[in-house]
């Protein structure tokens, strides 16, 4: 599995997670002096694969000092509590609106078993292994840890969800982002320029809260951006001013459906494939709907029903 790692400077890189489809989530590792970092872990199933590619890199599950979710989403955090049954000397650093839920994870299991069914819930996650309280981290707006001398900070970014943090790396001035800047699949880079949407997926999506994440995150000017979907992005402020103008589009359009009554899903996901289309054309990029609808199709069915949620919230 670690042969499609993606490595980068500063001692960051990238394991496919294995989730949904090759290069759709990815799990980030920094390695520091010998000790490690993982950032978002994927589901149970991806566990092997990151320690192989600790491995690859000559780290031992004993030399990894934290694990660090941007979010507890599942295909994030659905395998947080086995990597740390695997990695002793691990602490959890988490938003505290997520730590509870790392802690206990049953309300976040029986939601998802809501959405999945229990079959397809295990067949897709595994099991959510609890993780002792004593190991966890609530990282408030503002806090920090330190992986052999290197800082980073925590900044709290909601808009996404609202237990999401961003994580910005003092030594390479790069920010682990999650997903509030959206996603952005490798397939689809061409000639240089990179496709991006935002992520307005269930169910906490909030237009104006994410466009002040997004201004937060701009402000420290990072030369690049690891996406959970899937990983290194530059020319942040080119990026940031297209999912602006994407959270307006998303915004407008559900409003637009709002009243539509039975067909207001199917209005809505109608919608954002066009939104889809439509943004390709407009970067001059040159795929089909159908290819893009292959590669982004889970995605903008997720953002449709991510609107939904949102207009149901402001009733």
């Amino acid at each position: 599995m670690h042969s499609s790692m993606l490595s980068y400077a500063h001692g960051i890189h990238a394991v496919d997670a294995g989730y949904e489809r090759p290069v759709f989530d990815s799990i980030h590792l920094i390695v520091e002096a010998g000790r490690a970092m993982v950032v978002d872990t994927g589901t149970n199933y991806s566990v092997d694969a990151t320690i192989a590619g600790l491995a690859a890199l000559g780290v031992s599950p004993e030399q990894v000092d934290y694990v660090v979710l941007t979010h507890v989403h599942l295909d994030h955090a659905g395998g947080a509590g086995e990597l740390m049954r695997r990695c002793p000397k691990a602490k959890l650093a988490v938003h505290p609106r997520g730590a509870r839920h790392m802690i206990d994870p049953s309300r976040l299991w029986e939601a998802t078993v809501a959405v999945y069914g229990a079959a397809q819930a295990a067949a897709v996650y595994g099991s959510i292994v609890p993780i002792p309280k004593e190991r966890v981290i609530e990282m408030e707006d503002g806090a920090e840890i330190v992986l052999v001398g290197r800082n980073f900070l925590f900044r709290d970014t909601p808009g996404h969800a609202k237990h999401h943090n961003v994580m910005i790396d003092s030594q390479s001035g790069h920010a682990f982002v999650g997903d509030i800047l959206g996603f952005s699949y490798r397939e689809l880079d061409h000639a240089g320029k990179v496709f991006i949407l935002p992520t307005s997926s269930p169910t906490q999506f909030d237009p104006e809260a994410m466009h002040r994440s997004l201004d937060l995150v701009a402000s420290y000017r990072p030369e690049a951006v690891y996406l959970t979907h899937y990983s290194q992005v530059r020319d942040i402020p080119v990026l940031v001013a297209d999912l602006h103008r994407m959270v307006d589009i998303y915004a407008a359009l559900g409003r637009k459906h709002q009243h539509d009554g039975a067909h207001r899903f199917d209005n809505l996901h109608a919608g954002m494939r066009q939104v889809a289309v439509d943004e390709a054309t407009r970067k001059g990029l040159p795929f089909s709907a159908a290819r893009i609808f292959e590669i982004l199709g889970l995605d903008l069915r997720l953002n449709a029903q991510g609107l939904e949620s949102w207009l149901d919230a402001q009733r």
